[in-house]
């Protein structure tokens, strides 16, 4: 299983430098989790710097895989994760490792908040 972080569906549809690294398992819809907050992020950045079309257009392409709401049991485990981490991580960052670690799903990012953690493969993000 496979958690795409929102950096890395941007960087897979604005073909960035790294587009290459991360496209297996954007493309291995099978095997991908999908935490809904991805949604907003994408969203909101793709809009914001190309248009509302291109990102429902992103939107329809991410729901391909599995579609992970926000619950009250989802949402709690993010705020443990991020104590025991002691990491400080954003709202969105906390949710999304939380969703990775309850499906043991490999968490694909360019955001260094996660780097060296166990089951993250990262990535830096090139110019």
């Amino acid at each position: 299983m496979n958690v795409i972080d929102s950096s890395v569906w941007i960087e897979y549809y604005d073909d960035g430098p790294n587009s290459d690294f991360f496209s297996a398992p954007i493309q291995d819809r099978e095997s991908l989790v999908l935490p809904s907050i991805c949604l907003y992020e994408v969203y909101t950045w793709v809009s914001r710097h190309h248009s509302e079309v291109a990102a429902r257009t992103i939107l329809a392409d991410m729901q391909q895989g599995m579609l992970v709401a926000l619950d009250s049991s989802l949402a709690v485990d993010a705020a443990r994760l991020s104590l025991e981490l002691d990491l400080d991580l954003p709202l969105a960052d906390s949710v999304i490792l939380a969703t990775a670690r309850a499906y043991e799903a490999v968490l694909w990012t360019q955001d260094a908040d996660f780097k060296g953690l166990p089951g993250v493969r990262f990535r830096p993000h090139r110019s």
